[in-house]
Formats: C-alpha cells, structure tokens, sequence
C-alpha cells in the first residue's frame, strides 16, 4: 500500500467533530485494533474545508489515544498520509497520522471559556 503525504496547507481550517472512537479489528469479538508497537488505534472525524469549497469529513486513524479533543474545537493534524485501497469492487481513500491535538486559543476554545 502506497502512502500519499497530504499538503496540509491547502486543507483549511481542520476542526474536530466528534470524540476520539478505540478502532476495532474485529467489531463481533470488540478486539481493539493495534498498530506494529501495540498502542490501541482511534478514529478521529475530522473536518476539512480545502481552497474555500464544500466542508468534508475525513476519519483520520492515530496511534494511542489523543487527549483534550472536542467537537467544533481546532485540530492541528502532524504527519497527515493518505492510502489507496481496494477490496474487491469496493475502493477508496484512507488517512493515517502521527498525532492529532487540539489548538488552544482558538475562538470556539475561548467561547466555552467565555472569553469570546
């Protein structure tokens, strides 16, 4: 499987739109998928809004559990690579990166504060 560095600078503004979810390798037994060291894999649904057109979700896969993520909040995504796949007639896009955290500071982080 090919991995495709993605260009982060023409994604936008990246914003969290859900909870962190554990992956599952087999979703009957509720076995946890692991990556090659044995960390848990999440998905992380993320939004994207490239060059201004139509607002995308993308499920992104990290290693281990990413901490402090909220929906609405501002994601800095770090090592963003997408693969091809295809299985059978079905095929399509998967992403995978390094780390997902969140960026404080933003204006939805200051309107939970109330700073906004």
């Amino acid at each position: 499987m090919q991995s495709i560095p993605v260009d982060m600078a023409r994604l936008g503004v990246l914003r969290c739109a859900g909870v962190p979810e554990v992956k599952f390798s087999n979703s009957e037994t509720q076995e946890v998928k692991k990556d090659r060291d044995g960390n848990p894999v999440y998905s992380v649904a993320v939004t994207v809004r490239p060059d201004g057109r139509r607002i995308s979700v993308i499920e992104i896969a990290v290693s281990g559990e990413p901490k402090g993520l909220e929906a609405g909040q501002v994601v800095k995504v770090t090592g963003l690579t997408a693969f091809m796949w295809s299985m059978g007639e079905r095929h399509g896009v998967s992403f995978r990166a390094d780390a997902i955290t969140p960026v404080h500071g933003t204006p939805a982080a200051q309107a939970k504060s109330g700073d906004a």
